[in-house]
């Protein structure tokens, strides 16, 4: 089982020659079943070989070549039958000057039109966006967050939880974006479950006048599986690709978007959480139990299958 169930597409145009592309087009499949999505290149478009379609890692590949009179700069791109979708599509067109175009397509908005280049401002905002996007779909990452809200009773303390968490997982997502280090993302991911296990655990074992380490120190569990959620923001990222004009550029507002999206999720849950209160009269340690048996069976419910994976 994936946290991130509804997957988007991924189209890349890689130019290899003058108006001359490698394609590559990515769709969610279940075995082989896939959904059914198709990439539709601009009309001066014509096909150097037949697609090559495979089935990898969960998804379904087509791989091809076109050549592209005149090039792709106001040539509409987009994915027919995505209207029909709850997913959305990725497009990175990188060119022979090293200048890339990343777009986001949407069931409501399923094409764009290729510029040919992008201004910095447009590179950053396209990032920023996949950074709110890919935290705000990662529910793996959202729930380690919100186990740790319900670990933390002081204020102060969670601020400092939440940063510790943040800085840990931007020095991870830096790394490895930029190819310092590197882990296989199989363990990353089963190892993502079992954080938020471990800290759903420590809510079930924690007692009125007992302060358990992870109570006492939260900062530093967050800090010490932040660096291993990095791993897991960076694997987006690397699927995205950034263009070679503005890695500094992108990297750091794909970096805001996932601090911006989850801070929106934190102030989101601690509204909900105050509206709950006020309505439904249950006592707090009471909740904190019923919140820490629904997160940690669903940190299971992602683990013993990523294990399974690691042991096949």
């Amino acid at each position: 089982m994936h946290a991130h169930e509804i997957r988007p597409a991924y189209l890349e145009m890689r130019e290899t020659a003058p108006d001359e592309f490698a394609i590559v087009w990515k769709v969610p499949a279940l075995g082989e079943m896939r959904l059914g999505l198709h990439a539709r290149l601009p009309g001066s478009c014509v096909e150097r070989a037949e697609p090559v379609p495979t089935l990898e890692g969960g998804a379904y590949l087509e791989r091809w070549t076109v050549a592209c009179a005149g090039g792709l700069k106001g040539g509409e791109i987009g994915v027919d039958g995505l209207g029909s979708t709850m997913t959305d599509a990725l497009v990175r067109i990188q060119y022979a000057t090293g200048d890339a175009e990343v777009a986001r397509l949407l069931p409501e908005r399923p094409f764009f039109v290729a510029a040919g280049t992008q201004t910095s401002l447009e590179v950053a905002q396209t990032y920023f966006l996949l950074g709110v996007d890919h935290i705000l779909s990662g529910l793996d990452h959202l729930l380690f967050v919100l186990a740790l809200m319900l670990l933390i009773r002081d204020r102060w303390m969670l601020v400092k939880t939440i940063t510790a968490f943040t800085v840990a997982h931007s020095i991870t997502l830096a790394g490895a974006s930029l190819g310092y280090f590197s882990l296989p993302q199989a363990p990353v991911e089963a190892t993502i479950a079992l954080s938020i296990a471990f800290v759903a655990s420590e809510l079930v074992k924690a007692k009125p006048g007992e302060r358990r380490l992870s109570e006492s120190y939260p900062w530093v569990v967050a800090f010490a599986f932040g660096l291993l959620h990095g791993f897991g923001f960076a694997d987006a990222l690397k699927e995205i690709g950034l263009p070679q004009s503005d890695v500094p550029l992108s990297l750091l507002a794909f970096n805001l978007g996932v601090e911006a999206g989850q801070l929106i999720f934190v102030a989101a849950a601690l509204i909900l959480l105050a509206a709950a209160s006020a309505l439904v009269k249950i006592p707090q340690a009471r909740a904190r139990q019923v919140g820490a048996y629904a997160i940690g069976t669903a940190a299971m419910l992602w683990l013993v299958p990523r294990v399974i994976g690691l042991a096949a």
